[in-house]
């Protein structure tokens, strides 16, 4: 497998519920799906040759470090939630904007959105959004110069971080890996937190964008706080969090999970 597109709805969806229960017999999937066990067992061995799910006896967990997937297998966890977070940031991005793109998959799905956007002009160091931006002519997209991070399908390195900071930019968009209530915004590579720190010293305008998913994941090097960005994309927030509390004046997008 390839592409995103060659996971079938029915493969989708098991990764979707594998992180909402935790653990899934093979004889109840093959039950809901009415197809034989079989077929569930040829899903779940795709699934964990990607990094997906992980094999238990008589069925199937997710897998046991989520943080260590690859660039794909990590697009296509929440998939329709970060494609929904993706697009109400984009539009939030007016027309003749210059926007700074960093490293993540939320990253990959604001490009995709962005792409009939007019005159846009993309900064990037993510060559998910430099692939998706080639078919986007109205797009004038700088590619930052670095050393390829094969696995993260992005380039590292002090020269990504001298680029980014050759432009002035109206708009940065940054992901994160962890969220947490107290320290904001984590990620679990120095590298990747710099990047977010450089786009953010280079935006007039900083927008987060990420899923309900990366609260409390245990992610150790500093990015922000919320109040140190503009616009906060999600689809939740933990019940015990108040943003408004912590970070009055940032504003606030909620979008459906899912969707």
């Amino acid at each position: 497998m390839d592409t995103l597109t060659d996971l079938n709805d029915r493969q989708r969806q098991i990764v979707e519920q594998l992180r909402g229960e935790g653990l899934l017999s093979i004889n109840d999937l093959a039950e809901f799906f009415s197809v034989a066990t079989q077929t569930i067992r040829r899903d779940i061995n795709d699934l964990c040759d990607q990094g997906l799910a992980r094999r238990v006896h008589g069925g199937v967990a997710p897998p046991s470090n989520p943080v260590n997937l690859n660039f794909r297998s990590r697009a296509i966890l929440n998939e329709q939630t970060k494609r929904a977070i993706a697009r109400t940031a984009a539009d939030r991005i007016p027309p003749g904007s210059t926007v700074l793109l960093g490293i993540g998959t939320t990253i990959q799905y604001v490009a995709e959105a962005l792409a009939q956007t007019p005159d846009t002009t993309i900064v990037t160091n993510n060559l998910e959004v430099t692939r998706l931006l080639c078919n986007a002519p109205s797009c004038e997209v700088h590619m930052v110069a670095g050393m390829l991070r094969p696995e993260d399908r992005d380039l590292v390195g002090s020269s990504v971080l001298n680029g980014y900071s050759r432009f002035a930019a109206d708009y940065g968009v940054i992901g994160a890996g962890s969220l947490d209530a107290e320290f904001g915004l984590l990620d679990f590579k120095q590298f990747d937190a710099e990047v977010s720190n450089v786009i953010q010293a280079n935006a007039r305008q900083v927008i987060c964008v990420a899923d309900h998913s990366k609260w409390n994941r245990g992610a150790s090097h500093r990015v922000a706080a919320f109040s140190q960005v503009d616009e906060f994309v999600t689809d939740r927030l933990p019940e015990d969090f108040d943003l408004a509390r912590t970070a009055p004046n940032v504003e606030l997008h909620l979008t459906p999970s899912g969707v």
